[in-house]
This record gives structure tokens, sequence and C-alpha cells, in this order.
């Protein structure tokens, strides 16, 4: 019990951050990163050291928040939360390091342009982004994990990644504004 309570400790923060990826809600990442917690409690038995633990705990997190995806698809009837009311979301996922304070605002001032176009794709496009860029999974690995086949992940990336770059297109003219 010592032994598991460390673990959790210590992969906690990575854990909620990957359900947060993935679901792009505080309280549901919450949630979904505990019910995470007692699925490994459960299957500790099962983990039999082939990968690292990480890893282990990633996958189990990762599903949990599939899951919780996929049986919310059948139900929902609203949109999803704006990202605009989150401009913070991305930055915890991905720490940045502020050598300047202006180029730390720069910085804060784009990755809150990022989280509000994540926040425009669509739940099966934002997924396959969140699994394939934060996460680093392969396109095999992607299919496997959310039930699809690699043409489609292959599809929704390229169709996400047009969407985002559509959607960041101002970016550069309000850098050349700028000059």
């Amino acid at each position: 019990m010592v032994a598991f309570e460390e673990l959790v400790h210590r992969h906690r923060d990575k854990m909620y951050a990957r359900a947060f990826s993935i679901v792009h809600n505080e309280e549901q990442a919450l949630d979904l990163s505990q019910e995470a917690w007692i699925k490994a409690w459960q299957r500790i038995g099962s983990f039999e050291g082939g990968s690292s633990f990480t890893t282990w705990m990633t996958r189990i997190t990762i599903n949990v928040c599939l899951d919780h995806l996929r049986r919310n698809q059948r139900h929902r009837l609203e949109p999803l939360p704006d990202m605009a009311d989150e401009p913070d979301a991305l930055e915890r996922l991905l720490p940045v390091v502020w050598p300047n304070p202006t180029e730390g605002l720069e910085r804060r001032e784009l990755r809150v342009k990022i989280d509000e176009a994540m926040g425009r794709l669509s739940q099966a496009h934002r997924t396959v982004v969140a699994l394939h860029e934060f996460e680093g999974m392969e396109y095999k690995e992607i299919a496997r994990t959310v039930g699809i086949s690699v043409g489609t992940v292959m599809s929704r990336l390229f169709y996400a990644r047009r969407r985002l770059a559509t959607l960041l297109a101002g970016l550069k003219d309000d850098e050349k504004g700028e000059d």
C-alpha cells in the first residue's frame, strides 16, 4: 500500500495532465485521473513490468478518458466548453521557461491562441492531436487505443492540422503588422 501511494504521489500530476489533454475540462480530468488510479490499484497484480510503470499507468489513464468520451458522445447535447474560458489550460501541459519577460508574454499569448484553436476542433480531431502531439503516440498505437483504423488516424490528423493552420493563420499576419 505504501509503495502504491508513493507511485501515486510521484505520477499523479502527469496522469492528470494526460487526462486534461484529452478531455479539456479540469473537473473531469481530475475525476478521470482518480478513476484511472483506482483501476490501477485493482489491476496492480496484472502489471508485468514489460514496460515502465509510467507507460502502463498512462495507458490506463488514456483508456479511462476515451471510455468517458465514448459514453458522453452518445448522451452529449451541448458543445464542448470554449477553451477561451481556460486560457492557461495548455500552458499547464507544456511548461514554459521564460528567458525574458517580453518573450514570456509572447509565449503566453501564443499558448492562449493555440488553446483556443484546439478548443475549436471536434472531439475526435482533438483526441488524435492530443495523443500524437502531446503523448507522442504513433499512428498504430492511437488506432488501437481509440478503436479506429490507422487510415482514420491519419485522416483526422491531416484535417485537424489543416484546421489548426487555418485558425492560427492570423498569427503570422499579426506578426507582420508589428514589424
